[in-house]
């Protein structure tokens, strides 16, 4: 499992008596946050901005494919929170009983098509990954994002086969990015993130798929105020603004 640590040790109040990040507060302790691939960035600066409000609280982050994660709580992995690109995944996590509580729907997302700078291939349509001489990439079938691809084509009518299915969309932008593949689906948030290495095709609404972020705090949770404070926080005042810099939109 890779995790990271972000320390902040400046302390400030966030919020207002109206914002849910004011509901509840971490005591200490930390608090660990799995998470899907596509929150890597934007939950970096939230995680930042928590510990900024909770200065005795160090937040460490695991991010994968949403699958992966549900599997590794499922294997013993010590999580207290648990957010989920999908609702399916986070079904899963519930249904084996390893969810605490109801889960909290805490952003939307949207689907793209990512391609090299400049976008060399003119590519203007989903019906145009269709060909064969295109290398296209896609995560996994139990990925998100590798199913929303699927409902995307299917709405589609194309008779597209990709290339290549990778583990989590981070690595399907890598693959972009790098010159290895010269498309693929990811999240419109991470062609944004991508800056000046990539550039985005959007996919019609019609076309288009939700994608839906639930977060919820784990029954093996050994922080759970900590993790309810963190959950509070994203979905309060402070952790929508950062998220929607981003580019994630509010539910």
């Amino acid at each position: 499992m890779c995790s990271f640590a972000v320390l902040v040790l400046v302390s400030g109040a966030c919020g207002s008596e109206s914002d849910p990040e004011t509901a509840s507060s971490a005591t200490g302790g930390e608090v660990v946050v799995f998470a899907a691939a596509s929150l890597t960035d934007a939950f970096g600066e939230v995680g930042e901005a928590f510990m900024t409000a909770n200065p005795d609280v160090e937040v460490t982050f695991s991010f994968a494919a949403s699958s992966s994660l549900v599997a590794q709580i499922l294997e013993g992995a010590p999580a207290d929170v648990y957010a989920s690109a999908d609702r399916d995944n986070m079904a899963a996590l519930a249904d084996a009983g390893a969810g605490a509580g109801e889960p909290v729907v805490f952003a939307n997302n949207l689907s793209e098509i990512i391609v090299a700078p400049g976008n060399p291939l003119g590519i203007t349509d989903v019906g145009d990954l269709a060909d064969p001489e295109l290398v296209l990439v896609v995560c996994a079938p139990q990925v998100p994002c590798g199913t929303y691809a699927t409902d995307i084509f299917d709405r589609a009518g194309a008779d597209i086969t990709p290339d290549s299915f990778e583990t989590n969309v981070k690595a399907v932008v890598t693959k972009v990015t790098l010159g290895e593949a010269d498309a693929g689906i990811v999240y419109a948030t991470d062609v944004r993130a991508a800056g000046p290495a990539a550039a985005g095709v959007e996919i019609p609404d019609d076309l288009n798929v939700i994608a839906e972020y639930p977060m919820v705090t784990t029954n093996g949770a050994s922080n759970p105020a900590g993790a309810q404070a963190f959950i509070d926080f994203t979905v309060g005042l402070t952790g929508q603004a950062i998220l929607a810099e981003y580019g994630f939109t509010a539910p």
